[in-house]
């Protein structure tokens, strides 16, 4: 892991969105203690119909139980709320299934030195994930476009492992979207819509704990329809006037 300027951060959130991941969430949330004792974590759990609750309050996470399943987006939105609430000055998505490497949050919060995201990117340079045909490309087609609105180069804009500062906190506790590929592409398009910076830092990948992916040549080519569409809607979609002026008001 690369050595990164140093972010000043009394409180950290790890939100970690879980459905029914009782599997898996206990010895996320413990690997995250190990990690740094000092880390609250936060498990939303998004309307599970398992003991992904209790599992997690039992390993000791701080527990927001949604009445129905939102997804994603929609757990992480109630996360950022929370964190803006309890006046936290960083949170960091960690997903429930194990795949995150919790020892590259002190990373991904450290880079926040010089950006208001951080996106651990899986094909930055470190580990060995890969991605193939369909998806791969639309892997590489949503980089390209966000890298030119964020003027950054990023690889992995659909990874789900990141960081955000208080000012993104701000902005994705009242923002944050729900809607397909919404808590990955489309939350970037708001953020450099608001003026946020945008940075990646490299992160391996590791296996699922428990459960099974769900990838196939179909389910493939049936994500790239979808990613290209719902880049789309977020590259038209007409957002609030004032979404620029809030970014610059948190700065």
């Amino acid at each position: 892991m690369t050595d990164m300027p140093a972010f000043t951060s009394d409180r950290v959130l790890v939100v970690v969105p879980a459905w029914n991941e009782q599997a898996s969430v206990g010895s996320v949330v413990e690997e995250i203690g190990r990690v740094d004792p000092g880390f609250d974590v936060l498990v939303v759990d998004d309307g599970s119909t398992d003991d992904t609750a209790s599992v997690a309050s039992r390993a000791g996470a701080l527990v927001c139980r949604l009445p129905y399943n939102l997804g994603v987006g929609g757990a992480m939105r109630a996360g950022y709320r929370y964190a803006l609430r309890e006046g936290y000055d960083c949170v960091v998505q960690v997903d429930a299934d194990g795949q995150h490497d919790t020892s590259y949050i002190p990373v991904l919060v450290a880079a926040l030195a010089d950006a208001d995201v951080v996106i651990g990117a899986r094909f930055a340079g470190e580990g060995a994930y890969c991605a193939r045909g369909p998806r791969r490309w639309a892997m590489r087609l949503l980089a390209g476009v966000l890298s030119g609105l964020t003027r950054q180069r990023l690889s992995d804009v659909t990874s789900g492992f990141r960081a955000a500062d208080k000012r993104a906190i701000a902005l994705f506790a009242e923002h944050y979207p729900s809607e397909y590929l919404g808590d990955t592409v489309e939350s970037l398009v708001i953020a450099a819509r608001a003026g946020c910076r945008v940075g990646q830092v490299p992160v391996s990948m590791r296996r699922r704990s428990s459960g099974r992916a769900s990838q196939n040549a179909l389910r493939s080519s049936v994500y790239l329809v979808r990613a290209v569409v719902a880049l789309g809607l977020a590259l038209v979609r007409p957002w609030p006037s004032g979404l620029r002026a809030l970014g610059q008001e948190l700065a």
